[in-house]
């Protein structure tokens, strides 16, 4: 429990008080915000604000997680460091569409297909690592089995090893590309993605902390409902890094911003929210638990479907939102910008209680 607190507390003191010598330095090296013409006009006032505070959190994230464990005399775990590999790893992907989009001041950076490889190389990395490093019981951080609260009767490793294994990094691969791409889209208004990873990821500190105390070594009775899962209290401890990161940055990142997380940040969080859910096993309960993500990713998904539809029947596209990721639609409306975020944020609060609610509901009747 200390060094939750502990990790948590560093890195939050750290974006808290090093966040505005980010900022003066990315403003020296020209690291600024590039907006479309396109989008919406109250937008067009943050053009310059500096961008890739990803790097901020990510730093933070990794000395609050380090510092914890060595402040307790622990030793890092196999799991705990494949999340910090997630969230470094994917954030270093964001870092170069950054750096492509501030240097040539565009809003396109990598194109399509070289960020997906980033993704698919940095997922199948960790997917290969995840079953390596058994634990004294044979326990590896990551199961090939499909995993909702916990491990299912889904094996994929049931059409084979080799088979199993592709099966595998591609299911890895949906998972965090999903994850990290919908935290991205998320990252369109001050403040929203940032509060809204604050919390998705919160849930793994409760998560994993739960976990720990009804771990298969430690429970004896009522045996059925124990959690097998390697690390459990780790995967505790470096989601409180993440959090900790988080909330000291949102302090400089809500409205009116004055440093935005990029692609650095929004991809590298969705890679460690995925780590999480893998590595707890809850993968598919990412879906309540990052239920704001799910909705913009689909309002932009609906709305390019649509589109495309509407033009082949009638040959002129036509748009359910006037602006797609969600956020921007209800901007155009006339909403304030910070009560968009708010109520997106409230929707993100409910998404993760249900996420939560359901993780205990099926401990108590599973």
């Amino acid at each position: 429990m200390r060094a939750i607190l502990l990790a948590g507390g560093i890195a939050m003191a750290f974006t808290l008080l090093a966040t505005p010598g980010f900022i003066w330095l990315f403003r020296q090296l020209k690291w600024g915000q590039f907006i479309r013409d396109d989008g919406p006009e109250s937008h067009h006032t943050k053009r310059g604000t500096p961008t890739m505070g990803g790097v901020v959190i990510i730093f933070a994230a990794v000395l609050g997680y380090f510092v914890g464990k060595l402040a307790n005399f622990e030793t890092p775990t196999a799991s705990a460091l494949l999340v910090l590999f997630m969230l470094v790893g994917l954030g270093l992907v964001g870092f170069i569409d950054d750096f492509i989009k501030t240097h040539k001041q565009r809003s396109l950076g990598l194109n399509g297909w070289a960020k997906i490889a980033g993704q698919g190389v940095v997922a199948t990395v960790f997917a290969i690592l995840a079953l390596q490093f058994p634990n004294e019981t044979g326990l590896t951080p990551a199961s090939t089995k499909i995993s909702i609260v916990r491990d299912t009767g889904i094996d994929l490793m049931m059409f084979g090893t080799i088979a199993g294994v592709i099966l595998f990094i591609l299911w890895i691969y949906f998972l965090v590309a999903s994850a990290s791409n919908g935290v991205n889209i998320a990252d369109g208004l001050d403040g929203l993605a940032t509060g809204s990873s604050l919390m998705a990821i919160g849930a793994y500190t409760v998560i994993g902390f739960w976990e720990f105390n009804q771990s298969c070594t430690t429970v004896v009775e009522n045996i059925s409902s124990c959690y097998s899962v390697r690390d459990p209290l780790d995967l505790a401890v470096v989601a409180s890094a993440i959090v900790g990161a988080l909330i000291g940055f949102l302090w400089w990142n809500t409205s009116p911003a004055q440093i935005f997380m990029g692609d650095t940040g929004s991809l590298g969080l969705g890679g460690a929210l995925a780590a999480l859910a893998i590595l707890s096993r809850t993968e598919l309960l990412l879906v309540p638990i990052g239920g704001i993500f799910v909705i913009v990713t689909g309002s932009v998904v609906i709305q390019r479907l649509f589109f495309k539809l509407t033009k082949w029947r009638t040959g002129t596209g036509r748009r359910i939102f006037l602006m797609s990721p969600l956020h921007h639609h209800f901007e155009l409306k006339g909403w304030a910008q910070i009560t968009v975020v708010v109520r997106f944020w409230i929707i993100a609060g409910l998404s993760v209680l249900t996420g939560i609610g359901i993780f205990y509901i099926e401990w108590i009747y599973g």
